[in-house]
């Protein structure tokens, strides 16, 4: 990977500013991961685009009103907002487009409410199915593989028991462990998630098809309960290779931000 900054010509009447937003934690581990993953953006990013990293909640002055007042009081008239999560099907991911005024009723009953903000606002996507991040979750069970084409990955989501979001859940995972499957080499890539819970009926059908052959990845930002309780309890007994390693840190959740960005910085351009 190169940090070699990309030209771009940037409209001189567009002030654009960039808006990470992400679920946020009390541990405070949780939001040094996330600022060291957009102080590697900042590096790739063409110098004056001024970005600011805020959370839904447990972070006192880095809430998303803040983020928005910081750049507006630089000047700031375009807001393009990165949502760090890994599913299109959060329910958080609802809340944010309706607080943003990108739609103007959420799906789901939220008390989240509109948020101040003067700027245009350009929203990206969540990981969704990303081939960059399919790349990156290969990258941290690789280790545990030994004939790949005798084993099989299960990737691990969160999920959702709402209507709609639960499919989107399933959309996204399901494409992303297939884009893992083609990269890897492995038999078999497959998915299962923790709300509803398929876990345990998933890895038990493979290891009864792969013997001890069967890797487990969390498909998480980062570590924590279920992580290190919720999955580990949910397979106790049964033969599988698990390293528990979320997506962060790592560079190409970095890269994976500079591309949407990019491309929303060129079609505002244009």
């Amino acid at each position: 990977m190169t940090n070699k900054k990309e030209p771009l010509a940037v409209n001189k009447s567009v002030q654009p500013g960039v808006l990470i937003i992400s679920h946020g934690s009390p541990d405070p581990e949780w939001a040094k991961l996330v600022d060291g993953t957009v102080s590697e953006l900042v590096e790739l990013l063409p110098d004056g685009i001024s970005v600011e990293a805020v959370f839904l909640d447990n972070q006192e002055g880095r809430l998303i009103q803040d983020g928005i007042n910081r750049l507006e009081a630089q000047g700031i008239t375009e807001i393009i907002v990165i949502p760090l999560f890994v599913s299109s099907g959060s329910t958080h991911i609802d809340e944010i487009t309706y607080a943003l005024g990108v739609k103007s009723t959420p799906e789901k009953e939220t008390d989240m409410e509109r948020l101040r903000i003067s700027a245009r606002v350009f929203l990206g996507v969540p990981v969704h199915d990303d081939p960059l991040i399919a790349e990156l979750v290969w990258d941290k069970v690789k280790g545990l593989s030994k004939h790949p084409e005798r084993e099989a990955l299960v990737l691990v989501g969160h999920g959702s028991r709402h209507d709609g979001f639960k499919q989107r859940w399933e959309e996204g995972i399901a494409a992303l462990s297939a884009r893992i499957g083609e990269i890897s080499g492995l038999a078999a890539a497959d998915y299962a998630l923790l709300n509803p819970d398929s876990l345990r009926s998933q890895v038990s059908r493979y290891t009864g098809e792969m013997g001890d052959g069967v890797i487990v990845a969390p498909l998480f930002l980062s570590a924590g309960y279920f992580t290190k309780r919720v999955i580990p309890e949910r397979l106790k007994g049964l033969r599988y290779r698990y390293s528990g390693e979320p997506l962060l840190p790592h560079p190409l959740v970095a890269r994976w931000m500079y591309g949407q960005i990019l491309n929303i910085m060129r079609s505002v351009n244009n």
